[in-house]
């Protein structure tokens, strides 16, 4: 018998490995590095390497703009029906509670109000995990109360972006959320209040073509998918080549529709700079500046 294939005395076979948590490393979609989710956290959620910027949620973006402790939930009982009976490879129904279940949320939007640096907003976020951000009823029905809000409380409305476009399972009453958004921004529009509009990957198809496109300023994270269509679909219908970059955040901003692309470090004190500019009140504070020094 070979020496290696021996049992000796005292020796192990095999050592026992560590167990290591499921979810610490975690590979970035763009440059593939290998990041240590801590350290990524610590950076909200953008890698250290190439400042791609992962996917978070609405909540996670309340903690990063608004000042600590002051979102309060509003509109939270409205929840999504299923008025067209819609069934594809399951029923909407189902769909809605998967959602839910695996989620938290009752629909893919987050709405409220809040501060930052202490001026009051009206704030409505999307939120990709629920069924890919898509815009149904309750999502038009959150935005246009958030924006009637704003109107009655004097304040901005913030915006946040993230969604593959319309709520195919909702139908025509999915594609009437574009109308009604866009009218209620009017409104706001004619009360001299802003809407800031905040575009994260991906922003696509009837949210782009209403509402988040309707800001008095719009601003984007660096290298988000902006768009109607995908580029795929467009390339197929033109039949020709796209130019380099297309549809990305920082495309439209040279191509003026987009007015800044901010780092995700940045937004908290970009919107106070803007809230102050438009409601006239005094600049960031120290606390904001210290903050943005930190990174």
């Amino acid at each position: 018998m070979a020496w290696f294939r021996r049992g000796k005395k005292g020796i192990k076979a095999a050592v026992d490995k560590k167990d290591m948590p499921q979810g610490v490393w975690l590979k970035c979609r763009e440059c593939t590095e290998i990041l240590y989710r801590p350290e990524l956290e610590k950076s909200h959620w953008v890698c250290q390497k190439c400042g791609y910027h992962f996917r978070i949620s609405s909540r996670q973006y309340f903690q990063l703009l608004f000042d600590e402790g002051s979102f309060v939930e509003e509109d939270a009982g409205l929840r999504p029906s299923d008025p067209l009976h819609f069934r594809d490879s399951k029923k909407y129904k189902d769909r809605i509670v998967a959602a839910q279940t695996k989620t938290g949320l009752d629909d893919a939007i987050v709405s409220g109000r809040a501060t930052v640096d202490g001026i009051p907003v009206s704030i409505a976020a999307l939120d990709f995990s629920f069924m890919g951000g898509s815009m149904g009823s309750v999502v038009g029905e959150r935005i246009a109360r958030a924006a009637q809000r704003a109107i009655d409380a004097r304040r901005g409305l913030i915006t946040l972006s993230a969604s593959g476009g319309a709520r195919m399972q909702e139908g025509i009453l999915s594609l009437m959320q574009m109308a009604k958004t866009s009218a209620m921004l009017a409104k706001l529009a004619e009360e001299r209040l802003p809407h800031i509009s905040i575009l994260t990957d991906p922003t696509t198809g009837g949210v782009t073509a209403s509402f988040a496109s309707l800001g008095d300023v719009i601003l984007a994270e660096p290298k988000a998918l902006v768009g109607f269509a995908g580029p795929r679909v467009i390339r197929e219908t033109i039949n020709q080549e796209l130019p380099e970059g297309f549809q990305r955040s920082e495309f439209l901003e040279a191509h003026g529709f987009v007015d800044r692309v901010v780092h995700r470090r940045d937004l908290n004190r970009t919107l106070a700079t803007v809230l102050a500019f438009f409601g006239d009140a005094p600049m960031p504070t120290g606390r904001l500046r210290r903050r943005q020094d930190d990174h």
